[in-house]
């Protein structure tokens, strides 16, 4: 038996952008289903928002999102979570935060810290907080 963790985003009508955005930096495929695609969408205006989604890529990467509709409470919060992306090469890391930097704010520029040869933090547009590292050797 094995047991996963998958972060999963909350929003609130920007899922599908969301989910389109992490999908052109991670790879991967996109699923998503609507609430209209459910039968359970109880404000048109929100038909087309998203009631279960997922960003699979086959590099092991997985997110999912959804849209918390109007009627049920939903507050973005400040710093409810963080998603972390580690890997083990620099190239790879630079690269993906080069992506994940277009319309962010950086909270702590991409560079070389006490604890790992890369480390970076930022918010991106859809104010999700990004921690990406390379994996320091392991010195035991």
């Amino acid at each position: 038996m094995s047991v996963t963790t998958t972060t999963h985003l909350n929003f609130q009508g920007d899922a599908r952008a969301a989910l389109d955005h992490y999908r052109s930096v991670f790879g991967g495929r996109v699923t998503a289903v609507a609430y209209k695609d459910m039968g359970d969408a109880q404000n048109e205006n929100e038909a087309d928002w998203i009631v279960w989604g997922e960003v699979a890529g086959d590099q092991g990467f997985h997110v999912m999102a959804y849209d918390v509709p109007s009627h049920l409470p939903w507050d973005q919060g400040s710093n409810p979570f963080f998603v972390s992306v580690r890997g083990d090469d620099t190239d790879e890391i630079s690269a993906l935060w080069q992506k994940l930097a277009e319309g962010s704010t950086v909270t702590q520029p991409l560079g070389p810290s006490q604890w790992a040869p890369l480390y970076g933090m930022l918010t991106d547009r859809f104010g999700v907080t990004w921690v990406l590292d390379v994996a320091a050797p392991y010195s035991g």
